[in-house]
């Protein structure tokens, strides 16, 4: 009797013994397992963050010049051709003055330029003295391909070699809006059809900004000499690259427009779509 119970003693350490072994032994392939799962767990979560930041203009997103990578995607994107300087300079008369449309803050227009297909051209070329012309460039060059409306001016390429930083826009023969209202002899050509046209033209534009587009845009220069014309008068919106987004920090990329600026933001800072409305009605 005494003998079975040794036995069936020794028996239950010894099956006590391999399953605590087994424990043992399992607990580091178990641990690694769950660190394995964890880590796939993170990065997909971290993928869906990272699609999700891609609907959502952000300061430190711009904040390094554009390199290499930038230029190359954008030769290879089909929505943002690439245009190389010899061909624009060529369209513009290596960019002569009697070309030169104006003068803004991001540098000099140029135009109507031609190109070989006999394509007529606007080019926005960027100062090298402009403070802030590369953010702009950069904002621009990422946003506009994008932003797609038939009251907003199309963008047909871009022009990035050595210090030249260049957007190709569609040209627009009638010019701007600041060009007719201010001049007596073309006022004539906008009757009370033409200004409801206008109007709502603009209004459409602004509502595909504010709401339907992919990524929400306030316009923060709305005024008549970004309000551009075609040949049958058909308004397009220009500029709307310029833009901030309404869930970040706006006064890293807002400037003060002197008589554009709603009493709201200029006396508290407070910023909402309201803004690119009220540049639009002064």
């Amino acid at each position: 009797m005494c003998n079975m119970l040794a036995r069936y003693t020794k028996k239950g350490l010894l099956h006590n013994r391999g399953v605590l072994a087994i424990i043992i032994v399992s607990l580091p392939v178990v641990f690694l397992i769950l660190m394995a799962l964890s880590r796939c767990f993170l990065r997909r979560q971290r993928r869906g963050r990272a699609r999700k930041s891609k609907n959502i203009f952000s300061f430190t997103s711009f904040k390094d010049s554009l390199g290499e990578k930038e230029i190359d995607e954008s030769r290879r994107n089909e929505d943002l051709p690439y245009f190389d300087l010899g061909t624009i300079a060529a369209a513009t008369n290596n960019f002569s003055s009697d070309n030169k449309l104006g003068q803004g803050g991001f540098g000099p227009g140029f135009g109507p330029g031609v190109l070989l297909n006999g394509k007529e051209i606007v080019v926005k070329r960027l100062s090298n003295s402009s403070s802030q012309g590369l953010q702009e460039f950069k904002n621009e060059i990422v946003l506009i391909a994008k932003l797609q409306h038939r009251n907003l001016v199309r963008i047909l390429g871009c022009c990035v070699e050595g210090e030249e930083k260049m957007l190709i826009y569609e040209f627009l023969p009638n010019k701007s809006l600041d060009f007719i209202i201010f001049d007596d002899s073309k006022r004539s050509l906008l009757d009370w059809k033409k200004h409801l046209e206008i109007i709502c033209g603009i209004a459409r534009g602004i509502l595909y900004l504010h709401h339907d587009s992919w990524l929400r845009v306030i316009h923060r220069d709305l005024k008549a000499s970004n309000v551009l014309l075609d040949d049958a008068m058909n308004l397009k919106i220009s500029d709307f690259g310029m833009v901030s987004n309404l869930f970040l920090l706006f006064h890293f990329f807002l400037y003060d427009f002197s008589g554009y600026m709603s009493p709201e933001y200029a006396m508290h800072r407070h910023f909402s779509m309201k803004f690119g409305v009220y540049i639009n009605n002064v």
